[in-house]
């Protein structure tokens, strides 16, 4: 094994647990929320999808955070780093101040929006509303993941994580089936779970910001933060305008179509945060390289993408041969479990130009390109729109229509952030 491989898996394999553990919160709410009923399950999709508009939304505050702690540490200005760490902090609690109330008070409309209604949009308010409360705990936590992967420590947020995990599945189950709480207990739990770790990782943060020069919130120091946010925020909104779409369009076939569909996406989320894995420390020694040299940033890249299609092919051949039974763990339905396992077949295709996709994502945050991202993302999110149309327009297409719409998105981000890595660093 190469120096370079060495260096980008020492990273690859904590992070791999870290982004696993991550989703986690959501499959568990899945699975148990599945055996409560199809309306039950199809709330949770709409109601989830809502959620990750903001959490994904606020990403920028691990990915900015990442990749200038990275660079000033690698320029060896720990002071400097220190200060984005805590801007970064600040920030984080003034996005949630702002998400909360609008999540409560605007729960039933962005429900009604995505086209739930009935019984399936109480159950989305339901754990809309509940589910607010983690917010706070959930972006602070991403802000000082963003300090800890700056500084090369990915073991610490896969501890932290991987413990709020387990007592979220433990706490779960004693609401919903012990106590019969139902959705709600679902919901409560993951909260209870978010604010244990957003806690931790709040004390285990303090002994890299200490040598911070501000410590109260301030305008210039955030502002580079803010800039990369707005482009990032367009990348992922863009992205999540895709899953959103999505989901409002399965929701607009019928009720077993979406609650397939949210199966396939839970998979597909778990799936493509364990091939990020990879990605992930191409952030961070990507950033780090540049900030005393680059010379090696291009080999860098061209190995990351390397190591991730090798992972991506053994995970979609298991995919495809796992795709029948999966279902199962998620609903006793047969008409969901069938559809649902047409949508991971579709999945497991996807997979191979998404591990090329996400290296390239990796790579390209590291060298902070957060401008092209943002405006790359909304092209292909215009690409697909006659797709989601057709679907509309052409119901019996069904979940065959919605995840071949999802593959030919992913196929266009990984050629063209491909060649926009090679403008970026000649050589990768």
């Amino acid at each position: 094994m190469s120096p370079t491989d060495r260096r980008i898996l020492t990273l690859a394999l904590p992070a791999l647990g870290t982004l696993a553990v991550e989703p986690m919160y959501r499959l568990v709410d899945t699975a148990v929320v599945g055996r409560l009923g199809t309306n039950q399950l199809a709330g949770l999709a709409v109601a989830i999808t809502i959620l990750a508009l903001v959490v994904a939304g606020s990403n920028f505050l691990t990915y900015g955070t990442t990749e200038r702690v990275a660079s000033r540490l690698g320029a060896g200005r720990e002071a400097a780093a220190a200060d984005v760490g805590i801007q970064a902090v600040w920030l984080s609690l003034m996005v949630a101040a702002v998400a909360v109330p609008a999540l409560i008070v605007g729960a039933r409309p962005l429900a009604s929006l995505l086209g739930a209604d009935g019984e399936v949009l109480d159950v989305a308010v339901q754990y809309l509303r509940i589910s607010a409360l983690g917010v706070p705990f959930v972006l602070l936590a991403l802000a000082v993941q963003g300090v800890q992967r700056g500084a090369s420590d990915y073991r610490t947020p896969l501890v932290i994580l991987l413990a709020s995990n387990v007592a979220n599945l433990v706490i779960e189950l004693v609401l919903v089936f012990g106590f019969d709480m139902g959705v709600a207990g679902a919901a409560w739990s993951t909260v209870i779970a978010q604010a244990g770790a957003g806690t931790a990782f709040l004390l285990v943060v303090r002994h890299r910001l200490v040598g911070a020069r501000k410590r109260r919130p301030d305008r210039a120091e955030m502002a580079p933060l803010l800039t990369a946010g707005r482009h990032l925020l367009l990348r992922v909104g863009s992205m999540l305008v895709v899953f959103t779409g999505a989901t409002a369009v399965a929701a607009r076939v019928d009720d077993v179509t979406l609650a397939a569909h949210q199966v396939a996406m839970s998979m597909f989320l778990f799936l493509a945060l364990v091939l990020d894995a990879l990605a992930i420390p191409a952030q961070t020694l990507i950033a780090e390289e540049l900030g005393h040299g680059g010379r090696e940033s291009a080999l860098i890249a061209r190995r990351v993408v390397i190591l991730s299609l090798i992972a991506a092919t053994v995970i979609a051949a298991v995919l495809a041969l796992l795709a029948p039974v999966i279902p199962s763990a998620f609903t006793s339905d047969d008409a969901v479990a069938s559809r649902a396992t047409a949508a991971l077949l579709f999945l497991a295709v996807l997979l191979l130009p998404g591990a090329v996709a996400f290296a390239d994502d990796g790579v390209l945050i590291g060298a902070g390109d957060y401008r092209f991202l943002g405006r790359a993302a909304l092209g292909y999110l215009v690409a697909i729109v006659p797709i989601g149309v057709a679907v509309l327009a052409v119901p019996s297409l069904g979940i065959a229509g919605i995840w071949l719409g999802l593959t030919a998105w992913m196929v266009l981000r990984a050629i063209v952030n491909t060649g926009r890595v090679r403008r970026v660093l000649p050589g990768a």
